[in-house]
């Protein structure tokens, strides 16, 4: 759930950092897909942890 979560919130703030900083549509593209992946991988890493904690 938390990688999910990360991914959706990673794309939009990947988009609006893009689009805020005057780039076109493969700018904003690109840099909600890289946001989306590092933000999915630190929700992969959560989600690790709190699994971890429950054993």
């Amino acid at each position: 759930m938390f990688v999910l979560i990360g991914a959706f919130i990673g794309a939009l703030t990947g988009g609006t950092l893009a689009k805020r900083r005057g780039g076109k549509r493969a700018d904003i593209l690109q840099y909600g897909f890289v946001y989306a992946m590092i933000f999915a991988i630190i929700g992969l890493f959560i989600t690790l942890f709190i699994h971890r904690m429950a054993l």
